[in-house]
């Protein structure tokens, strides 16, 4: 079922792009989305059926504007840190609990939050974040477990989970 789902997307995509109903297009466009679900069926996830779910696909949109916004916000910060003359950084690596269980909805925070101006994931060891911070804050972990990822955490786990 998931590479016939992968298959469905991939041509979708395929003619999302091109925008062309042409015959060539569309023979083109099926070879690809073979290719695409012979090399890379393997890696699609197996429960398709949360893909059909429309509103993960709100959550989706949602996220998208608390990402943007948290990226400018974040944006100001660093380079008010940068031009002050003081240079008001404390760096260091900070250990988050996460609450996301699936590979993919945690994959997709730590990008989130590297894409994050002022922050670098590090590395994932079970059900901890190792993120380094321009700044840190707190010395709590829950306080700055909130800071970092919990901005993001909560739409991942609708979207994902």
């Amino acid at each position: 079922m998931k590479y016939i789902v992968l298959f469905i997307f991939s041509l979708g995509f395929w003619l999302l792009l091109t925008f062309s109903l042409s015959i060539q297009n569309i023979i083109v466009g099926v070879v690809a989305a073979l290719l695409t679900v012979l090399f890379f069926g393997n890696l699609f996830p197996d429960k398709v059926v949360k893909l059909l779910q429309p509103q993960r696909y709100f959550w989706l949109i949602v996220y998208l504007f608390v990402f943007i916004w948290e990226c400018l916000k974040a944006n100001f910060d660093v380079a008010y840190r940068v031009l002050h003359p003081a240079m008001p950084i404390k760096p260091g690596i900070v250990k988050v609990k996460l609450s996301l269980k699936t590979d993919l909805a945690r994959t997709f925070l730590a990008n989130s939050i590297t894409m994050t101006p002022g922050t670098i994931s590090v590395d994932m060891i079970d059900d901890l974040l190792y993120v380094h911070w321009i700044y840190v804050s707190s010395t709590d972990p829950e306080v700055y477990s909130k800071k970092v990822a919990g901005r993001f955490e909560k739409y991942i786990k609708k979207i994902f989970e």
